[in-house]
């Protein structure tokens, strides 16, 4: 996707947006936000342009995921994508999107999975700058594609200022934590939480002291590789919050090495590497 497309797209969501909110009052309580309005900005833009020519199917068949109805902090709000059936070769989840209809960028990220994961499970923390419908989409690996929506109630989450000051976030910038439960046995699902220092700066926060924009920066690759093959990968944008956390599961075979490679918008990679065995404790 390049410049102008995405700048194309961010433009036309928030004209229609706007346009939908000055002609629409936008209730206070959850029953009466008809389906319809939740949906437009999805109907009329965004599956087009995302997955142009694809059918999808509204269904929690296969996943489902959970976030606050009513988020407290926009700018760090947890969402959970819960697989209901394993990983297999024959039949697997390859990838998800997670698109926030009314964000400046819709699109927060595109995650990758495979069997080697043994189950599809995801969490992290997205910003969400207004009401908003929250999509997660899949795609199978027999390229069947599935969507599960949920409402969220929240605000101001890619405009809301850094909880560290600039220089701190700088020094610990690229910092890689990777935490995985002791092994007793090999060929199980183990969940692995990826932590990385990052400001995450979206281009829509204000410098305190200057008052002026700060420009964009923030991770937009990630890939995790166990001895050489991929375990998790993903392209993501500014609604992730900042200094990404994220848990998934693989399922080592053998002992070796765990490697990450994570990539920002100004070209700075990061990495971290960790050695897996059977637990001695």
């Amino acid at each position: 996707m390049n410049y102008v497309n995405t700048l194309l797209l961010i433009l036309l969501t928030a004209f229609f947006n706007l346009a939908l909110a000055a002609s629409t009052e936008i209730p206070d309580i959850r029953g009466l936000i008809t389906t319809a309005e939740q949906n437009e900005t999805w109907n009329n833009i965004l599956k087009e342009y995302y997955f142009a020519g694809k059918t999808i199917t509204e269904s929690d068949e296969l996943f489902d995921f959970t976030l606050p109805y009513r988020a407290e902090d926009g700018a760090l709000v947890p969402i959970k994508i819960t697989a209901k059936k394993p990983q297999s070769k024959e039949h697997f989840i390859k990838s998800f999107w997670i698109i926030i209809d009314k964000n400046p960028k819709p699109l927060a990220g595109t995650f990758q999975f495979s069997p080697f994961n043994g189950k599809a499970d995801l969490a992290m923390r997205i910003r969400v700058d207004a009401y908003s419908p929250v999509r997660v989409i899949a795609a199978t690996n027999d390229e069947k594609y599935y969507m599960v929506s949920h409402y969220v109630k929240s605000s101001g989450g890619c405009s809301a200022p850094a909880s560290t000051d600039a220089a701190t976030a700088l020094a610990r910038m690229g910092k890689i934590r990777l935490k995985i439960p002791g092994i007793e046995s090999f060929g199980h699902p183990l969940q692995t939480r990826l932590a990385i220092s990052h400001p995450n700066t979206s281009g829509l926060q204000k410098d305190q002291v200057t008052t002026l924009f700060i420009p964009p920066h923030y991770i937009s690759k990630i890939d995790v590789k166990f001895e050489g093959e991929s375990i998790f990968s993903a392209e993501t944008d500014i609604s992730i919050s900042e200094n990404p956390n994220f848990k998934f599961y693989f399922v080592p075979t053998k002992p070796g090495i765990l490697t990450t490679v994570v990539t920002d918008t100004k070209g700075n990679k990061f990495t971290q590497s960790k050695k897996l065995e059977i637990s001695t404790n």
